[in-house]
């Protein structure tokens, strides 16, 4: 048998690695999905065991030796090749700046912590979840403080290069700086053209849940998920989790609305789209993983925003809807007329909860959460303090007053679960979605006739090709430089809105 080059050999470390990693994205589908409520105890202690074994694979000194082999011998390798192993020294870094009993510690308590959340939210009462959320909160900062130390990277932008590569808080400022901006003075104006026109048809229920479900199982396979691979289920936040070859979206229903779950499976399928066309030749290593979760927000919002709302496609889908949910919602096809469903799934108002938010609201909801995650990890904002500073901050930005907490700073699940850093990856996605979907319509104009007859085809076709098979390749900007020529370009995004909204 032929030795092993230390390049090999990482592969082969990288891909148990990945197989540890996807075991417990299968635990943590099941946590959301199937697992009883007095279950979670135990399952934090197997969440941990897991992590503990990841860290340590990626973290014993043959690791090292192996790295530092296979980049003395660099040379050798093809342009992919080299491009992996700059991802697994990265992965490498990252790891080995973390004590395994931060990574046990930190994955018992979010697990504890999610479980909590689950039923305050349900209840909404922050103060039974905020001592187990502090937890949290003190182990992210010195998760954040031991990053920083091994990167040089400033303590946010440490966690928030673990979900987009590269990417910075001031990056993110001179972003939002100005979206807030033009978004502020945009909003009164699309509100005044928007009470000039007839006022929407509401759909009335009831919607059974099994219709629900037999509808949006189609639309999936109509996206382009293959259900030999994949499963649909329900969850309280919706998401796309599992693995590239063992896909796991799941959605909510609503018997009054059928709304959010139709366009949550939807946005759930531009993700999981995304994972099942990575490239394969390195599928279980770094450069066959997802290029980071602005990019992956991209291809969500591209299937839901910009396909899914787009008039094509509610041409198509309006009839449909009209056979799955008429006979069971008085007989009159009239809410569902191509028309009358883009003023309702393009009408915009203010409102308190992110996954329900317009496309000219919704980026206000990701500022805010942006200001306050990091206010949370600088220490600025105590845990305690943060109902009050989540409820100041809806009402300076859109005008409400929160009623409670379960539609104030309990209805996300990502800090509950560790997740900070990655809420700025949301708005920038959309703005990735415009540049990506107008150069798309731009390259192969057969996209919107498709669209209209109900394909998603074209567009998934290209987006595999100039996005998925690039893998962890390029950071965000370069991903879109390489797919439409140019960086994160936010005037893209200004022109989709006044195209949609405003006309112009």
């Amino acid at each position: 048998m032929t030795a092993m080059s230390p390049y090999e050999r990482l592969r082969a470390r990288f891909a148990r690695l990945a197989a540890l990693e996807e075991a417990s994205a299968i635990l943590h589908w099941d946590t959301s999905v199937m697992m009883p409520r007095a279950s979670a105890p135990a399952r934090g202690e197997q969440m941990a065991a897991l992590a503990a074994v990841a860290h340590g694979t990626l973290t014993d000194a043959a690791a090292a030796d192996e790295l530092a082999a296979a980049e003395a011998a660099s040379a050798r390798l093809g342009e992919a090749d080299r491009a992996n192993l700059a991802l697994m020294r990265r992965k490498h870094r990252r790891a080995t700046a973390l004590p395994p009993v931060l990574v046990e510690a930190m994955a018992r308590a979010c697990s504890a912590c999610e479980a909590a959340w689950r039923e305050a939210r349900r209840s909404s009462d922050f103060p039974a979840v905020a001592p187990l959320l502090a937890e949290v909160v003190g182990l992210v900062r010195e998760q954040a403080a031991a990053l920083s130390a091994a990167t040089g990277l400033a303590p946010y932008d440490a966690l928030m290069d673990g979900f987009q590569p590269g990417l910075s808080d001031a990056r993110v400022a001179a972003v939002f700086g100005p979206l807030e901006t033009m978004l502020a003075g945009m909003l009164p104006e699309v509100l005044a053209r928007q009470a000039a026109m007839p006022s929407p048809i509401p759909l009335t229920g009831p919607f059974p849940v099994a219709a629900q479900r037999a509808l949006c199982r189609s639309l999936a396979e109509r996206a382009g998920l293959d259900f030999a691979a994949a499963r649909l289920d329900e969850s309280t936040h919706p998401f796309c989790g599992g693995t590239p070859t063992d896909i796991r979206i799941t959605t909510r229903y609503d018997e009054s609305d059928p709304t959010q779950a139709i366009l949550g499976v939807l946005h759930e399928c531009g993700h999981a789209l995304y994972e099942a066309h990575l490239p394969k030749p390195y599928a279980r290593s770094p450069l066959g993983e997802a290029a980071g979760m602005a990019a992956h927000e991209s291809q969500s919002l591209i299937i839901e925003m910009q396909a899914s709302r787009s008039d094509a496609f509610l041409s198509w889908l309006g009839p449909r809807m009209a056979e799955a949910f008429a006979k069971d919602s008085g007989g009159d096809p009239a809410p569902y007329a191509p028309e009358n469903l883009a003023r309702l799934w393009r009408r915009v108002a203010p409102g308190f909860i992110r996954v329900e938010a317009d496309e000219v609201t919704y980026p206000a909801h990701v500022i805010l959460r942006w200001r306050l995650e990091r206010a949370l990890v600088s220490g600025d904002l105590a845990v305690a303090d943060l109902p009050g500073a989540w409820n100041e901050g809806i009402k300076t930005l859109l005008g409400l007053d929160v009623p409670d907490d379960r539609r104030g700073c309990l209805q996300d699940i990502h800090w509950y679960d560790g997740a900070f850093g990655y809420f700025p990856s949301y708005t920038l996605g959309a703005m990735g979605a415009a540049q990506l979907f107008q150069a798309a319509v731009a390259e192969r104009p057969e996209i919107v006739p498709a669209l209209a007859e109900g394909s998603f085809a074209p567009l998934v076709s290209w987006l595999a090709e100039r996005v998925h098979a690039h893998g962890a390749r390029h950071g965000f900007d370069a991903l879109l430089e390489a797919a439409t020529g140019r960086a994160l370009d936010p005037a893209a995004f200004e022109r989709h809105l006044r195209a949609r909204y405003l006309g112009a």
